[in-house]
Order: C-alpha cells, then structure tokens, then sequence
C-alpha cells in the first residue's frame, strides 16, 4: 500500500507581509475555507491513496524508549493506549532516530526520578511532525513532536515541556479531561455526517481527539508549578521554562505572517501563552536562585543529539520548494502559478491564489485501469458537465478533463495516469471568471515525470549545527539557511537570537540545510 501523500506539514515562506489590522486575519481565514470549502463541494465521497493509507497499521511501539511496557494494570495506561495509535497517525507517525530518541530518553529519565510520583511509567513518542507541540494523554503517554526539538535550544527546555506533561499525569488532568469525551464523540458524529469526504470525517474525528489534550488555565498553572519544581530538582536550569514559553511565542508572532499557516496542530492552539504565565514560571524559578546562576541547560549534547534532525516534510510527504511541489517516491512535480500559496495538507496538496483560486490535488489508486474519459464520469465528480470531457496526453501521460460547476463556482477537473496511480486537478475560480483555462493549463503543463536523477537529488531539508567561524556573523551565517525566503528571522528564531544580538567565534548555531 501506497503511503499517502501528506500535505499538512510543510508551511512555505515566501508568503507576502501582512498588515497588523487585527480584523484581516478572521477574513483571511474565513476566505481560505470558502475556497477549500468550493473544492470539497465538487468531490462526491470518492477513495483516493490518501483515504486508504489513513486506516493505519500504526499501534503502540514495541520497543518504548523509556520503559520496557506501560503499567498495564493501570487503567488510565488502558485510556491511553487507545488513543495512542490515533494521536501518531495524525501526527504522521513516529520518528525513527536513535540518537534523537537517546537524547529524549536522558532528559525524560532524569526528570522521572524526581517526580511528584516516582513509580509513575513513562512512555515517549517522538512524532514525525514540523509541527511544535507537546501533551500527554492519561497513563504516562507523553509526545514531543521533531518540530518542538528543532525550535529548543538546549536539553533544558526540552525538560521544561517534558516536565510540565508529566505534571498533567501525575495531578491526574487527563483524568478529569475524560469526562469531556462523550460531548467530544456526539460533535464528531455530526462533524462526520456532515462532511461528505470519508478522510475529512476522519480528520475531524483525530482532531477531536486532539482537542481533548487541552487542559484548563487552572491546570496549565498547575503544571507549570510542577514542571519547574522538576526542572530544579533534576538539576537542569529551571528558568528554562520561562525561556522556551518566550521561544514559542516569537514562533507564534512568525508563523502569523503567513496567512494561510494552519497551527490548530501546534502547542500554542491547546496551551494558552500570556505575559503573565511567562512571569510566574520565572516567579518560580526564583526558588532555586537567581537566573543565570543555577542549573544546567545541557546545551552541547542536546545539539550534538539533534544534529541531523529532519526539518519541514518528510521524503514520504513530498516536498513543497518554491511554486514547486515535488514527491520523489512517486516520481512526479508540478507548479503552481506565480503568487499562489501551497500548503501540504493531510488530504491533499492545496493551492491558493489571488481572485478567489483555489487548486486540489490528489491520488488514486488505478486498481480498474479503466478509460480516463469513462473514470471522470464515474460518479466522483459533483456538477460534471459530460459534453466537456475529452481524452489528452500531458507529457507522455493519458489524461483527460472536464468542466463542473457547483453554487458559485466552476471547476476545472484534469486526470493523468501515470503506472498504476491516477492523479487529479481540481481547479476552483468563481463563476465567470477568465482564470480557469490559464490557472488549469500551468497545472497540466507542468505536471510531468521526475527523472531517476531528479528524484534522487531532492534532498529533505534538516537542523545542522554548525561552529561560527572567524569573520562569520548572523547575516552570513542566515545566508547558509535553504527552504525559506525569510532566511534572517527563521535564524534568529531557531537560535533564539533577539533583536541586537551577535554571534562569537567557536558559538554552535542551528541552521536549516539539506
């Protein structure tokens, strides 16, 4: 089976400033929903690699990183491990690293011995996912996401997350979050009979899932008391909460310069960030004496454990560079128009443009090898016009297309075979509008196969750690950055770099590089 080809993780920048007008960013993501709202209404329940590869053969690990089993007595371990295989399969799966799992281990079994419960079992997922985000379910299951390891600095704010999840189980909170569970599933029933696309229901219902990882202010509080006491008393620096809290905010404030940025995966949808939290973790900190003074961050091992850390999509996902979206595993790139934004979306590859153009693209299994003309009229297609089908070749490849129209909007539907899949374009523009053939045709004209040599030299892009050299200085050593546009910022942000600051000879820096 085909692994699908995931699309929700890579946020591209070369997206154009925004203003700070408060009330815009609604609209734009009131906008961004009508145009992927115009692209579901033309799709008729159809199954595509994406929905078969969603029914994962992910389950628990058999090999924990820090204990040999979960307490198996244990019900709340019970809860746990049910979710456990739904949390990874939203998130893209486990991320296989040993040195990186190491690294996790050592700061998570340092932290378990002095916490609120020593016998409490813990057992760590490293999820493949850019996204930043941290949380535990009940029973000692914590997850830290790749994306959350590459934004850390040092093995003490990796310890600060950690502590703080494991002040959840230990006070029990995932506990107390179960009795939200039944108004959960009853909204996620309605969510799945209103979408008509079977992967959205089921995207819907993990996200539910998701949702049910957030804790209330008073817990979050509670967690930050304990998280701190934890990072003292293992000997890290306990003000690094305080400090990666600042880290993830100054992450929150770039990623808002992207309009189209979906963060509903990331920590700070279901851990609230404020001024005041920031205040109070360094309050508690004061415990253990002045900042600066006290503690150990463990900054050369932690590079040395994250050196090599994959960066942004993975092979599996394909690759968004540019305009350009590229997928080495099945062999095949495309392009969008100039000034269109791609987002690398878990359903399907979205593309948005200006004047209300929206583009969907997918897979399908072909297990019928029947006509593209006879395929396009199967039933998959909403307000297909059968007068405008007709059979065409794109570069070397059968195809076909057609037009639909649905409420406001026409559509442009164009499939390609290529080996035993079948590829689809839904081009979405409002009704009239002149840029349906223009935007389509860039599509299909672009869409070809990757040579043996392409494919083999589309590299993912990863964190390397590097040692600033005689005459090198923030601007040259942010020039080295690859697969963004806003090469200084993203710099400074990984580095946690403020404004003013500077770099010295011998300093270790991250930066993003193939």
């Amino acid at each position: 089976m085909m692994r699908r080809i995931r699309l929700d993780s890579l946020t591209t920048w070369n997206s154009p400033a925004l203003s700070s007008d408060a009330i815009s960013a609604p609209r734009r993501f009131a906008r961004r929903l009508m145009l992927l709202s115009a692209l579901a209404m033309v799709l008729n329940g159809c199954q595509s690699l994406i929905d078969q590869s969603y029914q994962p053969s992910v389950s628990p690990s058999s090999n924990p990183q820090i204990v040999d089993e979960v307490q198996k007595n244990d019900p709340r371990a019970a809860m746990g491990a049910r979710e456990h295989p739904r949390i990874v399969a939203s998130y893209g799966g486990e991320y296989k690293d040993a040195k990186t799992e190491r690294l996790v281990a050592r700061i998570a079994g340092a932290l378990t011995a002095v916490s609120e419960n020593p016998s409490q079992s813990y057992r760590i997922t490293i999820l493949n996912s850019p996204a930043i985000n941290a949380f535990a379910l009940p029973g000692g299951y914590l997850y830290v996401t790749r994306g959350l390891l590459a934004l850390a600095n040092d093995a003490s704010e990796v310890a600060a997350v950690l502590s703080h999840e494991m002040g959840h189980v230990t006070a029990n909170h995932g506990i107390e979050r179960q009795k939200r569970e039944e108004a959960e599933v009853i909204a996620s029933r309605v969510v799945a009979e209103v979408l008509s696309s079977d992967i959205a229901g089921k995207q819907a219902l993990a996200r539910g899932k998701l949702r049910l990882a957030a804790f209330s202010r008073q817990q979050e509080l509670q967690a930050d008391v304990i998280g701190v006491r934890m990072l003292g008393e293992a000997g890290y620096d306990p003000y690094a909460a305080a400090r990666f809290l600042d880290s993830m905010a100054a992450y929150s404030r770039f990623m808002s310069v992207d309009p189209e940025a979906d963060q509903s995966l990331d920590f700070l949808s279901s851990h609230p960030n404020s001024a005041q939290r920031i205040e109070l973790a360094r309050t508690h900190a004061r415990a253990f004496g002045q900042e600066g003074s006290v503690g150990d961050k463990g900054r050369n091992y932690y590079l040395d454990g994250i050196d090599g850390l994959l960066y942004g999509d993975s092979p599996e996902e394909g690759y968004v560079r540019g305009q350009t979206f590229l997928h080495g595993g099945l062999g095949i790139r495309f392009d969008v128009p100039p000034d269109f934004h791609i987002d690398n979306k878990v359903e399907a590859v979205m593309a948005t443009g200006p004047n209300d153009i929206a583009v969907r693209f997918d897979g399908v299994a072909d297990n019928q090898n029947q006509s593209l003309t006879n395929y396009i009229s199967s039933g998959w297609v909403t307000g297909l016009d059968p007068s405008t089908i007709q059979p065409i070749t794109i570069n070397g490849m059968e195809a076909a297309t057609a037009r639909a129209s649905a409420d406001r909007w026409d559509f442009d539907v164009t499939v390609i075979r290529n080996n035993s899949q079948i590829f689809r374009f839904l081009t979405a523009v409002p009704k009239g509008s002149g840029a349906l053939e223009p935007t389509a045709n860039v599509l299909r004209a672009s869409f070809r196969r990757m040579t043996p040599a392409e494919a083999a030299s589309l590299k993912p892009l990863r964190i390397r750690v590097v040692t600033v050299r005689p005459g090198e200085n923030i601007s040259t050593l942010a020039a080295r950055m690859m697969g963004t546009d806003r090469k200084l910022d993203l710099f400074k942000l990984i580095n946690a770099l403020p404004t003013g600051a500077a770099v010295s000879t011998g300093d270790r820096v991250k930066i993003i590089a193939e």
